[in-house]
């Protein structure tokens, strides 16, 4: 069981929180930290004094200038390997300032918390800092950091004049390794650059390493001319240093690259044993440079690929179909649309699916509640009820010449224009008339949805489009729970069909009317909707299915009151007849 000085991230205090929130990466992805599921904690979780956490941006800051010196050391601890007896002058100075850096780190890091890799807890226990780091790389690190005078004095005879001890440093490089696998999931660079980088310095280290062991072997040969080095140049061990670095790496890079051997070859038994195993170790370099390439060269022309064996399926569907044209091009243009919103970087839907709905909801309010609040059918219903409606449509793109709606289909959708423009079009003797243009912020199909009627207009889109999605089932879910809005979008709507002065629409609007008194529509109506209108029918209807006969509008009317203020004696009567109550205090209040 873990005790008190192990902890959850899920029950950090609001302080630490806060603190590694400011360290910008506790809650990255590179981190891999997740809390376990359902893990709890009630009480207040803060670092002890002196322990530091491993996402501090500090500590951060201080990894990543000891990688720099890591770079440092994964080229100098070959270097003098293979090509010195023992770092003297400023180099002696450096390698001995470099390692003062690593044994700083040695010692600040046991005062750093660890994360558990299988409770995902941090460990903030000083004893368990230090069990861990003794039993684990410790001794590594207290090895590679020696001061290379002091090595060379403990160590056996052989090894003092090749300096192979410095080679231990090396170890160093595991640091190298977690900060790509970091950079690569860091959205502030690029993955395809940060692979390539990580591949360039592999291939840099390999020929860096092959060169100076290389060299080494030639150097301590006993007879310097029956070398790869000492057959094309005499007395190569009094040559510049620059010299013979430059001529090692030139063997080393056209051994890996297989050119060949032309001027530098293998002159004894031990140069051709270590040809063998390098070349060997060349196979397995080359094929995993060549894969991470072919996999990054593949990764971004996929989708190029995908794209254009839709087309072509689309394209034989079409002609296998006989398709006419016109449908054809719609087909490509969609196909065509869909791939530059998904696959040239936007990919807006699968940004918003993957977020959660408050999130999504918060960015449909910021970008489309100002649209849809100017919309005909939206004016004067509450605020909630358009928050919601706007968290519940879905933004499309339409291509110029796609329709949108078709006439006479199912009314399963409306639709709101944000941009573009759509042209409205009715078939008459087998040919399609333009009747109207709908431009931004229009509405369109939202008769057919209200009335529940085949749809009457064909919406073609004129240019390229962006509209907003409302289904149906949904927008009567969310009007249902508020009577008053569904009173105002049909009052809306009916005022709308009214201004029209079209005779397609006063057919349209007769029938609403008609299909208002004998309780048809969907949307949810009120008393005083009815007595307003003076629709007795209407409210007979409303009144069977269990309505408060005592219902007052926004300004406390009640429906009795706008009865009798309208004149409607078969509405007063209804409502005297289910209950009303002529004693309102509203009829008095507002006489």
């Amino acid at each position: 069981m873990w005790r008190s000085n192990k902890r959850g991230m899920c029950g950090a205090s609001e302080e630490e929180i806060e603190q590694l929130s400011r360290d910008g990466s506790h809650y990255s992805i590179s981190t891999g930290i997740l809390p376990s599921l359902g893990a709890r904690s009630n009480r207040t979780v803060k670092l002890p004094r002196f322990i530091i956490s491993p996402y501090d941006r500090r500590y951060r800051a201080w990894e990543t200038f000891l990688v720099v010196l890591v770079i440092y050391t994964a080229w100098v601890s070959p270097f003098e390997f293979g090509f010195l007896d023992r770092p003297e002058g400023l180099l002696g100075i450096t390698d001995n300032v470099v390692n003062g850096f690593f044994a700083i780190d040695i010692i600040l890091t046991f005062f750093v918390a660890y994360l558990d890799k299988t409770t995902y807890l941090i460990v903030d226990n000083r004893n368990q800092i230090a069990w861990k780091y003794a039993s684990s790389w410790l001794v590594f690190d207290v090895i590679s950091t020696l001061p290379s005078e002091l090595a060379r004095k403990i160590s056996p005879t052989p090894l003092r004049s090749c300096g192979l001890f410095n080679m231990l440093r090396l170890w160093r490089l595991h640091r190298v390794s977690a900060l790509f696998a970091r950079l690569e999931k860091d959205r502030n660079f690029n993955y395809f650059w940060v692979r390539c980088a990580k591949l360039i310095c592999v291939t840099l280290f390999a020929v860096h390493c092959a060169g100076c062991f290389y060299y080494l072997l030639a150097a301590h040969y006993r007879n310097p001319k029956k070398t790869w080095i000492g057959a094309s140049m005499d007395d190569f061990l009094h040559e510049s240093l620059w010299i013979r670095y430059v001529t090692s790496i030139y063997w080393s890079i056209t051994t890996l690259t297989t050119v060949g051997y032309g001027d530098l070859h293998a002159q004894n038994t031990r140069e051709m044993v270590f040809d063998t195993f390098y070349m060997l170790f060349n196979l397995g370099l080359t094929a995993y440079l060549i894969g991470n390439m072919t996999n990054l060269v593949v990764h971004g022309t996929s989708k190029t690929r995908e794209f254009r064996d839709t087309i072509q399926a689309a394209s034989n569907f079409a002609q296998r179909n006989h398709l006419p044209a016109r449908l054809q091009d719609q087909m490509l243009a969609h196909l065509s649309l869909k791939y530059r919103t998904d696959s040239e970087g936007l990919q807006q839907k699968e940004t918003l699916d993957s977020l959660p709905k408050a999130i999504r909801s918060s960015i449909s309010h910021f970008l489309f509640y100002s649209l849809v609040d100017k919309v005909y059918l939206f004016r004067g219903v509450s605020n909630d009820l358009l928050f919601q409606l706007v968290s519940e449509m879905k933004a499309e793109y339409f291509p110029p010449k796609e329709d949108v709606i078709l006439q006479n289909e199912a009314p399963t959708d409306f639709y709101i224009l944000v941009t573009g423009a759509v042209e409205l079009l009715v078939l008459k003797n087998g040919t399609e008339q333009v009747i109207g243009e709908a431009k931004t912020g229009d509405l369109c199909g939202e008769i057919g949805v209200l009335c529940y009627r085949p749809q009457l207009f064909t919406m073609r889109a004129k240019r390229l489009c962006q509209l907003l999605r409302m289904n149906r089932t949904t927008f009567l879910n969310i009007v249902q729970a508020n009577v008053g809005d569904g009173t105002i979008i049909m009052n809306n709507l009916l005022q709308h069909l009214k201004e029209q002065k079209d005779p397609i629409m006063e057919g349209v609007l007769l029938e609403t009317e008609n299909m208002l008194a004998h309780g048809r529509m969907d949307l949810p109506l009120s008393l005083c909707f009815a007595t307003l209108r003076r629709d007795d029918l209407l409210l007979d209807q409303l009144l069977r299915r269990g309505l408060d006969p005592n219902e007052s509008d926004n300004n406390g009317r009640s429906a009795l009151h706008i009865a009798a203020s309208k004149g409607s004696e078969n509405c007063v009567l209804l409502l005297l007849d289910y209950g009303a109550s002529p004693n309102s205090r509203g009829i008095f209040l507002t006489q």
